[in-house]
């Protein structure tokens, strides 16, 4: 008798066209199923409330989803395209094939598998005995290969375009589709097969019988990309296999640098998941972005940009996996650095949306100087020196109001809000009575000091000096340490908190008091007290770790946003701050509680923004990159001594 695990095995190494397996041929066929993207689009304007999973990679700006067994269709769903949030079709590759004479309709194929491995959509489908397999893998930031298998059939693959406004035609032996903004879509067929194109809709049939055939999936940002690239997309159509062997070495190569090898096999899953999350959010320079970077979620509608201290949070994890796409995150904020050192909150690719009102808090040094680690590029860090420099230069000279070297949180534009914003926790109970002071023209504080700002400030100082020396620079750091963590630190309850301006503490217990610890400002008998309070169950040690504020705080809201929720990188700033003062098995334990307790994360359902800190529910914005990269950070660190 086979056993059910070899029986497996057999299968997947058929999905990924394998003769031999070994952990070197294919690190990702160890990981089916790995977020489920089952959905089947019913119409185009049902895009404004989907908030589902997509297959995409590469940087690209579209995606595709598995169809549901409820609502089969024989072919992946979409494209959706990710900035216009549109459904361009229920399935842009319809298969239906003849077999010894006889057409076998798509309705007729029902559903034996479907899977989302790293790198690889897959689907089965059968009727009587014809077997249908499709693959779907991304090349590039323009092409998807599809490629379809069977047994010795004629196919005819076939679509209509659901959006009304776009003008469908053929070209060559090519479907283009020319969507309202410009954007162009592309099916490339082989030379043996026939085109027709009727309205919305197409056909294309083979001439002849064959047990294999690729098609190429290309979206474009507009005309003059899709011309320049015919020579390019012909290529791959006449070279598929090689492309898709390219294809599964890249994704070998994320996943080798990324797994250990003495983690349980869970844990391995959650940092896959982490890096197919952050691979699915990247997106390729587009209009007004100018390089590459990820995305906070593709489910969010409005998640379409790149913002500051998301960025620098992927960044952070990218930079061991892949370390190109780590510089070009950190570059395409810096690209919009002000004259006066100012980075912006969030960049779009029609720059009329990029934020000036507000920044975000201060950790691209902590990003740069992990690329550096990971990557040991003196250019890369010769080059953003002085752009962190400037930057570090804007805090103290925009956002302290009475210039006594303590930092606040504020905006340019005079708005609560906005300040409330660049301190990324927009609803936190410890701005509930915050007011406005102006700074200068075009510079306004919230009326309090806030500790987390100044120990990240702190940390930024001391790698900027760090750098200085790496790179032959001088650097003035104006930082008083242990002024900051005696200002910020209440001897009474033994806690950090706000301070209001030229007044007393803001007694609220939030995570903004794990970020001294986090950057080590904290002494150590300090640092012990804080993790006292973490260690309380009514407090912080709450079933899922770490909500944004203490558990036992009259305004604690499991639901709001940033008034409970548990939020990953939170999360992380907390057990690497207590691992930081030596409490290594606590720090596990907590991690531990991450890992097994958060719903779904070793299951196929996928990474949130944040989560209920008393079951474990997933709550807001599935696919988040920042919290995907903070698993990930957590995962390495598991187990160390600092």
């Amino acid at each position: 008798m086979i056993k059910k695990s070899t029986l497996l095995l057999v299968v997947y190494l058929s999905i990924f066209g394998l003769t031999a397996f070994s952990q070197n041929s294919s690190i990702a066929v160890n990981y089916p199923q790995i977020i489920d993207l089952s959905y089947t689009p019913s119409t185009p304007t049902n895009s404004e409330k989907y908030s589902a999973s997509l297959f995409s990679d590469a940087g690209s700006w579209i995606g595709f989803t598995n169809p549901t067994i409820e609502n089969w269709v024989n072919g992946f769903c979409g494209p959706f395209t990710i900035d216009d949030r549109s459904w361009i079709s229920k399935s842009i590759a319809e298969i239906s094939v003849e077999k010894n004479g006889q057409k076998l309709n798509s309705e007729q194929f029902k559903r034996d598998s479907v899977s989302y491995f790293p790198g690889l959509l897959y689907m089965r489908s059968s009727f009587e005995n014809t077997k249908i397999e499709q693959r779907l893998t991304f090349k590039d930031k323009n092409n998807a290969i599809l490629q379809m298998n069977s047994d010795q059939v004629k196919w005819n693959i076939h679509s209509t375009i659901w959006l009304s406004n776009a003008i469908v035609k053929k070209e060559n032996n090519s479907l283009v589709v020319q969507l309202v903004k410009g954007e162009i879509l592309a099916v490339r067929f082989p030379e043996n097969f026939n085109l027709t194109i009727e309205g919305n809709s197409y056909s294309a049939k083979s001439k002849k019988v064959s047990d294999r055939e690729y098609i190429l999936i290309s979206f474009y940002n507009n005309r003059k990309e899709y011309d320049l690239a015919a020579d390019n997309a012909n290529a791959i159509l006449k070279n598929p296999t090689i492309i898709i062997s390219e294809t599964k070495e890249r994704w070998n190569e994320y996943l080798a640098k990324t797994l250990r090898n003495d983690m349980p096999n869970e844990y391995n899953r959650v940092a896959v998941k982490s890096v197919v999350t952050l691979m699915a959010n990247w997106r390729a320079a587009k209009g007004d972005i100018l390089r590459d970077g990820v995305i906070p979620s593709h489910s969010n509608r409005n998640f379409n940009g790149f913002w500051a201290w998301d960025s620098w949070k992927h960044a952070t994890a990218l930079a061991h996996f892949a370390p190109q796409l780590a510089k070009d995150q950190v570059r395409a904020m810096f690209d919009y650095q002000a004259e006066d050192g100012m980075v912006p909150d969030n960049v779009f690719s029609d720059k009329i949306r990029n934020n000036y009102r507000d920044t975000k808090p201060p950790l691209a040094a902590w990003a740069v100087m992990e690329i550096y680690k990971e990557t040991k590029d003196l250019d890369f860090l010769k080059e953003m020196f002085p752009k962190l420099v400037k930057y570090n230069r804007w805090w103290y000279l925009n956002r302290d109001h009475d210039k006594n070297g303590i930092c606040e949180y504020g905006s340019n534009n005079g708005l609560l809000k906005n300040a409330k914003f660049e301190s990324g926790m927009d609803n936190a109970v410890r701005f509930d009575n915050a007011k406005m002071v102006q700074n200068g023209p075009a510079s306004w504080s919230l009326n309090q000091e806030s500790v987390d700002l100044n120990a990240f400030l702190y940390l930024e100082n001391k790698l900027l000096k760090q750098m200085s020396l790496l790179v032959n620079k001088t650097y003035d750091d104006p930082f008083d340490a242990k002024k900051i963590d005696n200002y910020f630190f209440d001897e009474k309850n033994g806690y950090y908190y706000d301070r209001v301006l030229e007044d007393g503490f803001i007694a609220v217990e939030g995570t903004e008091a794990f970020i001294p610890l986090w950057s080590k400002m904290a002494s150590p008998e300090r640092a012990e007290e804080v993790i006292k309070m973490y260690q309380k169950p009514t407090k912080f040690s709450t079933y899922i770790p770490f909500p944004t504020v203490s558990a036992d705080h009259p305004e604690f809201k499991y639901d709001k946003y940033w008034r409970g929720p548990v939020w990953i990188d939170q999360v992380y700033f907390a057990i690497t701050g207590i691992r930081n003062y030596g409490y290594k098995e606590m720090a596990d334990m907590y991690t531990n509680q991450v890992f097994t307790r958060l719903k779904g994360l070793t299951g196929s359902e996928p990474i949130n923004e944040n989560y209920d800190p008393n079951t474990g529910e997933r709550l807001r914005a599935p696919n988040f990159s920042w919290s995907a990269a903070h698993l990930l950070l957590m995962y390495w660190e598991y187990g160390n001594n600092y």
